[in-house]
């Protein structure tokens, strides 16, 4: 019989606690987060989220990181739905500093139309740091040599059944399966090349995967971009990033760009008219390049009417 292991001291001190804002907006083809410069950080990793430690003053979780934000950026918050809360022990480099205390970021994620920045953040587009995302033009140059990497880690696993496991989960996630590829697994495509070794935070040479962030704030991004990936499904959310007036036409480019995939023409708007998305202005405009383009915009009364609007979406292609 083996002597029991003591249990570990308990300890008073209390977990650090950070607000994180994933602030996500868009061009027409471009999807774009606000980042800030972050110090402290090793060379090449000092782009992050705009965060900022919960106050005494701050009344409540979202009013803090609504402060947080125009403090540091100038950029007035919209929507806001809370994502997670960030808590691994080892999440942040040199956390020792701290005493050994756990530090918490409850992350959330905000739908913005692009404004000036202030001074010190920038918008940056999201394929920057997933450039194997993006599918509108096809498979990735990047995908091929990820894919490659990784069925040579699944190949070094210790034993058949870890090397089977590793194998399914690749096809799984990049789609190999026969489920095929699934544009919201941002977050799972990201953990499995994290331990893989395939990203800069986990110690890789190069940025194949994509350009690293300070601290866990790339795996908070990919949080952020499956979550609005699936909820542009059943929500309306995309309008939180439209102008007030918008052709179909660019309602479609911006679906396109979020996703990551291209839309069938005709099947994109049979559903934004069978939805009840969207109502014609009187205005139309000649900045499309081809024939003039009646102006659309989003019905509010929509939300009233029923659970779920939403854009199913059907991709046109895929390679």
């Amino acid at each position: 019989m083996t002597e029991a292991e003591p249990e570990p001291e308990p300890t008073t001190a209390s977990p650090l606690v950070g607000l994180a804002a994933v602030i996500l907006a868009t061009t027409l083809d471009e999807p774009r987060v606000l980042t800030v410069p972050v110090n402290g950080q090793p060379e090449g990793r000092a782009e992050g989220l705009p965060a900022g430690p919960l106050e005494p003053a701050h009344p409540t979780l979202e009013r803090g990181l609504r402060a947080w934000v125009e403090r540091r950026t100038g950029q007035t918050l919209g929507y806001v739905e809370q994502l997670y809360t960030f808590g691994d022990r080892n999440r942040r480099p040199g956390g020792e500093a701290d005493g050994g205390r756990h530090t918490l970021s409850v992350a959330y994620l905000a739908l913005v139309r692009e404004a000036r920045p202030a001074a010190g953040s920038a918008w940056q587009s999201w394929y920057r740091y997933f450039p194997y995302e993006d599918r509108r033009a096809g498979r990735p140059p990047a995908l091929a040599a990820l894919q490659a990497r990784l069925e040579t880690w699944a190949a070094t696993a210790p034993g058949p059944e870890e090397e089977r496991r590793r194998h399914d989960r690749i096809g799984l996630t990049f789609g190999q399966a026969g489920g095929g590829w699934n544009e919201e697994r941002v977050l799972e495509r990201y953990e499995l090349l994290f331990e893989a070794g395939l990203v800069p935070e986990a110690g890789a040479g190069d940025s194949l995967a994509g350009q690293p962030m300070a601290l866990d704030h790339r795996r908070m991004l990919a949080t952020a971009l499956g979550r609005l990936r699936g909820k542009i499904k059943y929500r309306p959310v995309v309008f939180e990033v439209m102008p007030p007036t918008f052709t179909l036409g660019q309602l479609q480019r911006v679906v396109e760009a979020l996703s990551g995939i291209l839309l069938h023409k005709q099947n994109f708007r049979r559903l934004v008219a069978q939805q009840g998305l969207v109502e014609e202005t009187d205005a139309i405009t000649a900045e499309t390049g081809g024939r003039p383009a009646r102006l659309m915009r989003f019905r509010r009364e929509v939300l009233l009417e029923r659970p779920a609007p939403g854009l199913r979406l059907s991709p046109g292609r895929l390679a």
